[in-house]
């Protein structure tokens, strides 16, 4: 009955059931983050599993909510062996808002939650950024070249930065996500950056190496995600309307190679070029699958 609605006020449904389930379930997120701030490590471990569960409750309310209004089939090729209790580095193209809900919906439960690397400013959008907090979400500030070379007693502290928030995942199983692409596709930004994919943008592989050489003794496989909507590319709100009525999503799993886990990815160039060849790799495999859905 709900799927049969006209695609404004699905939209709007879904809108607010979204805005409802997210301020319902900040409550007991906030009060949890209020705990973590005890000087008790058992304590606070306990509070930010807590905080996890909660979300992962979130994302399954979500899920339903959505399955029931839009009715979007989503075709999911692999992934069978992936495990709630394993360390994973997840890697992503990425064209609109509606991936994340999309990687949620599919990877809720079946790994563990997603970690997103998120720029420092988003910690003060009004009450996601404190969840984002509480959920022990990275936020990192990225220096440009230029802005380190008027500050030099900057430079290196972004990526301590990077360390510091890495090194509470150890403990913990956990799924680190980045969109490789740094922001979402348009074909504007495609022809701006003169990008050598079809599908793509240049991949952006110093966050990613970073984080890999931090958890190199937990997390040896990556998780490659491909997506495509075979109406086009789509917007949050087309998603939320129903528009995207089909949803290919392609998972190959592959061991990160140890060698690629351990360089210094700033200081040593001939690691650096190796490592970026190994995103690039994947990164044609991925712009490949794409053109042969959009071909099919």
């Amino acid at each position: 009955m709900l799927q049969s609605l006209p695609s404004p006020v699905k939209g709007t449904f879904n809108y607010i059931a979204l805005a409802t389930n997210t301020f319902a379930l900040c409550t007991p997120v906030f009060a949890l983050s209020a705990l973590k701030l005890l000087p008790n490590h058992t304590w606070r471990k306990a509070c930010s599993i807590g905080c996890i569960k909660i979300a992962e409750t979130w994302i399954s309310i979500n899920s339903t909510l959505q399955q029931s209004t839009l009715g979007t089939q989503y075709h999911i090729t692999g992934g069978e062996n992936l495990k709630y209790d394993g360390w994973y580095m997840v890697i992503s193209n990425h064209q609109s808002w509606a991936d994340i809900l999309v990687l949620q919906s599919i990877f809720n439960k079946r790994m563990p939650f997603f970690k997103f690397f998120l720029k420092k400013e988003l910690i003060y959008v009004p009450v996601i950024g404190l969840v984002w907090w509480a959920l022990d979400y990275p936020f990192m500030r990225r220096y440009s070249k230029e802005f380190i070379a008027k500050h030099p007693e900057l430079k290196g502290k972004d990526l301590e930065v990077t360390r510091k928030a890495c090194e509470k995942f150890k403990y913990t199983p956990v799924s680190i996500m980045n969109f490789l692409e740094g922001t979402r596709f348009t074909k504007e930004k495609h022809l701006q950056q003169k990008s050598p994919y079809k599908h793509l943008l240049k991949p952006k592989s110093a966050g990613i190496a970073y984080a890999m050489n931090i958890m190199n003794e937990q997390i040896n496989t990556l998780v490659d995600v491909t997506i495509h909507y075979p109406e086009g590319q789509i917007s949050f709100w087309d998603f939320m309307s129903g528009k995207a009525k089909n949803i290919h999503v392609d998972i190959r799993t592959t061991n990160i190679p140890q060698e690629l886990k351990l360089g210094d990815y700033e200081n040593d160039a001939e690691f650096r070029t190796k490592f970026q060849g190994w995103i690039s790799d994947i990164w044609q495999e991925k712009d490949d699958l794409l053109d042969r859905y959009k071909s099919n």
